[in-house]
């Protein structure tokens, strides 16, 4: 395995299945199967999941709510999604599986201590990460780069829904957009490419950490990056920028791209 140590970042949107809202039983079970899999394979895991199922801002907005109040909200959800998710694993195989939030809520999950946590990744638990860092004014991005810096996890691995990566333009809207197969965080930071919120880039360029963006509707994606295959977008320190040369037949090699 290229790492031992991963932490796994879902969106909301990735336990509501095709719906906007709510929990969708499918999904749920492709998540657990997917992180098992990994599990099963010697990696250690940890997960951040957003809460946009639940709770998304603009809703706050929409009905007059201070937006420190609705990032408590949101981070709120996130912990239902955890509990949601440790539900799952825990019915679905034998890992034992913790959740630990930033806000205690001592009745049904741990409180986040950092040495605790690396000691149960080490023991080969699963550990969900919830509300955030506890504080407002973020998405779950930040938070989860932090996260993922503090039980020194070797690589964050970014899931995304409908996309395989990061292109240099928008690939619904010009044909001509490429699929990056690295990217330095200085690139992606500078041309504001969205994989990510820019503070995340930055805070996992300074630490060093490395970010995989990728397909994670694709079954196996993760335990395929995990085991040293080129899945996604990695975004990392690279000499310089790589590119597909033919996203429709990516086999055929790649292109340097230089910086700007």
């Amino acid at each position: 395995m290229r790492y031992s140590r991963i932490l796994l970042k879902l969106s909301g949107a990735a336990v509501a299945g095709h719906s906007e809202f709510g929990f969708d039983p499918t999904a749920l079970n492709f998540i657990a199967d997917e992180v098992l899999r990994l599990h099963e394979a010697g990696t250690e895991v940890g997960v951040v999941i957003g809460g946009g199922n639940i709770f998304r801002g603009n809703l706050g907005t929409q009905w007059g709510i201070e937006h420190a109040e609705a990032d408590n909200i949101g981070m709120m959800a996130t912990v239902i999604n955890s509990l949601m998710l440790r539900g799952v694993l825990a019915s679905r195989g034998k890992a034992e599986v913790r959740v630990m939030t930033a806000i205690p809520i001592n009745t049904v999950a741990e409180p986040f201590i950092r040495l605790r946590a690396i000691h149960h990744m080490e023991k080969g638990y699963i550990v969900i990460f919830a509300a955030g860092t506890g504080q407002p004014f973020m998405t779950t991005d930040y938070p989860a780069v932090q996260r993922a810096i503090e039980v020194r996890a070797q690589a964050l691995l970014a899931a995304k829904s409908g996309t395989d990566g990061i292109y240099t333009a928008d690939p619904n809207r010009d044909a001509t957009a490429q699929r990056f197969v690295c990217v330095n965080y200085d690139t992606v930071v500078r041309n504001n490419l969205r994989a990510m919120d820019q503070s995340a880039v930055i805070l996992a360029r300074d630490h060093g950490l490395r970010l995989h963006v990728f397909n994670f509707d694709q079954p196996g994606a993760m335990r395929r990056v995990c085991e040293g295959e080129d899945v996604g977008t990695l975004i990392t320190n690279c000499p310089e920028d790589v590119l597909v040369v033919d996203q429709r037949a990516s086999a055929a090699g790649l292109l340097p791209v230089s910086q700007p």
